[in-house]
């Protein structure tokens, strides 16, 4: 482990690695996946501070961007970046803004609970949300090759529309956005989240095989795979229960928690 004033490192791997924000109460991670030929940043972070500065020191290889999806905690640094990639199902909100998140509400929620001295760079009053075009778009089963890792993309809408998760089929790491992680539940409630479509998402998500670890975005860092086993239990009973609509309110399951 590796801490930074701002960001802290952590190796997975020889060529993986996690970036993580745990000076702020989203406590994001970011993942930097090294191959032979070049390298795959999930996500960019919340924008405190330049994740750039953190993958020039992991990597002299360029590094393309991969969204998960395209909220304010996961495209902080895009700008820094000469290739980035997304779903078409998130393209409009990269190119035209966030649906339903005014400006003043996304400058509150980015600068409260901060426990890391802020950079001097960071001004939470002119703060603003990456907008700009994708270099390409992203599809359901696409794969992206790295020159000695391959990874596969899958669709899984509901947190938002376009959300994707990303399967490195070489190492069997699972990388699952804001579709799955623990601790804090899993966000579906608002206008532009859809509780069906997340349900079915999740359910795809633990039908992939040769799964060793889960990333989730934020909070734990690396999930046992047998959690997947509980997702398949919770979609069976959210469909079951008719639950998968909006207030509903919290469903609690063994290692995770869904809100909608």
């Amino acid at each position: 482990m590796n801490r930074d004033t701002w960001f802290t490192v952590q190796k997975i791997d020889e060529m993986t690695y996690a970036i993580s924000e745990y000076g702020h109460w989203e406590k994001v991670h970011s993942f930097l996946l090294v191959g032979e030929e070049k390298a795959v940043l999930i996500d960019t972070g919340l924008g405190i501070d330049n994740i750039k500065r953190i993958t020039d020191q992991l990597t002299h290889l360029p590094v393309e961007v991969i969204t998960t999806h395209v909220h304010v905690d996961h495209i902080g640094s895009h700008g820094e970046f000469k290739k980035i990639f997304v779903h078409e199902g998130d393209k409009e909100w990269l190119v035209n803004g966030i649906e339903g998140l005014s400006i003043e509400q996304i400058r509150k929620d980015i600068n409260r609970e901060i426990t890391l001295p802020k950079p001097a760079t960071f001004n939470p009053d002119t703060y603003h949300p990456f907008q700009g075009e994708p270099t390409g778009l992203l599809e359901d089963e696409d794969i992206i090759h790295l020159g000695n890792r391959e990874l596969i993309i899958y669709h899984t809408p509901g947190h938002s529309p376009g959300h994707i998760c990303i399967y490195d089929a070489t190492n069997g790491y699972l990388f699952t956005g804001d579709l799955l992680y623990a601790q804090t539940p899993i966000y579906a409630f608002y206008p532009s989240t859809n509780p069906v479509d997340l349900v079915n998402s999740l359910e795809k998500i633990s039908n992939i095989e040769n799964i060793n670890v889960v990333f989730g975005s934020h909070n734990t860092l690396g999930l046992h795979p047998k959690i997947l086993e509980e997702v398949k239990f919770a979609v069976k009973y959210l469909k079951e229960q008719k639950l998968a609509s909006f207030g509903t309110g919290i469903h609690k399951f063994k290692g995770f928690s869904i809100q909608f």
